[in-house]
């Protein structure tokens, strides 16, 4: 790739940015005026159009199967990159809970504040607390995506869910939609889009817009009810669509067995 076409994306990269500092601004100004009132609805609009320019500012050729969601959901998908929460934001307003770290992050940590991210600290013995917010999330007719591995993988395997995340939607009886996430390159598992191990953000993205045009492809998969079933049973049910999907019918039969 020429240096050039390096420095548009970098440049088209900033502007999107600061229209996101903007944004995340006029959000906080409508806090302070509209004190004490949810102004959930409003952030998830806006987020979802900022998360549509910022996926269009990255170097994808995204191609969607199955239907958007009309009812709200929780939105549960396998990780791979952060850009995963910009490409699934942008298909619906969604709020998203994240990692307690990525609040940290320079300028994203606070964008992804303002536009309604909840975050959870590992280990930390909040879960009931976490989970009390994403069934009150759910229960006002929010929706909300997870990433229930809890960390990113390369693309290759799909690991374990933590059932606990899904226990929102079935005390709230809210449906859950699987949602499964491919990233490739000339045909075969992109090396570059995923975001693991001690990759830095900087780093990770200077790679990713060095690089040609990727495909993805995000599939969301039939909806499974929750009403009167387990947590257990509905994250089975899910991991086992989004592995099918990643991996094909003869590998998840492999792995149920």
């Amino acid at each position: 790739m020429s240096k050039l076409r390096l420095y548009l994306r970098i440049a088209r990269l900033l502007a999107v940015v600061g229209l996101g500092l903007l944004l995340a601004c006029w959000v906080g100004v409508l806090e302070r005026l509209f004190r004490g009132r949810d102004l959930m609805v409003r952030r998830q609009r806006l987020t979802r159009w900022f998360l549509a320019r910022l996926s269009a500012a990255l170097p994808f050729r995204v191609k969607v199967t199955g239907a958007v969601p009309r009812q709200p959901m929780l939105w549960v998908s396998n990780h791979v990159s952060w850009t995963d929460i910009p490409l699934l934001g942008m298909l619906a307003p969604l709020s998203f809970l994240s990692k307690a770290e990525v609040r940290a992050w320079p300028v994203a940590g606070w964008l992804a504040h303002k536009a309604g991210t909840l975050f959870i600290r590992r280990g930390a013995g909040d879960s009931n607390l976490v989970g009390q917010q994403l069934a009150r999330h759910l229960g006002l007719g929010r929706q909300l995506a997870i990433f229930p591995e809890g960390t990113t993988t390369d693309g290759s395997l799909l690991r374990t869910f933590h059932s606990r995340l899904l226990t929102s939607a079935c005390e709230t009886g809210v449906p859950v939609q699987p949602v499964a996430i491919r990233y490739l390159r000339d045909g075969q598992r992109d090396g570059i889009a995923p975001f693991i191990g001690d990759d830095d953000l900087l780093s990770h993205l200077l790679r990713l817009l060095g690089s040609e045009v990727a495909e993805v492809e995000i599939h969301l998969l039939p909806p499974i009810p929750t009403l009167d079933q387990s947590r257990t049973v509905v994250s089975r049910q899910a991991h086992g669509a989004i592995h099918t999907q990643l991996f094909g019918e003869q590998a998840a039969e492999e792995l149920a067995a």
